[in-house]
């Protein structure tokens, strides 16, 4: 599983929940999220994101 934090606000951006608020369904990967989408939180574009190391 990959998580994505947004390096302004350190919101987690977690595929398997997607952003339901914002018509994003669960289980939509990072990568295929729209380019327009932004950080819920604080608005910024998917280039303040940087992935995150996932400890299993």
């Amino acid at each position: 599983m990959k998580l994505y934090v947004c390096e302004v606000c350190g919101y987690v951006y977690d595929s398997t929940l997607g952003d339901v608020d914002h018509g994003i369904p669960a289980g939509t990967k990072f990568e295929d999220l729209p380019d327009d989408w932004v950080c819920p939180p604080c608005g910024v574009s998917k280039d303040h994101f940087r992935e995150m190391e996932v400890n299993k």
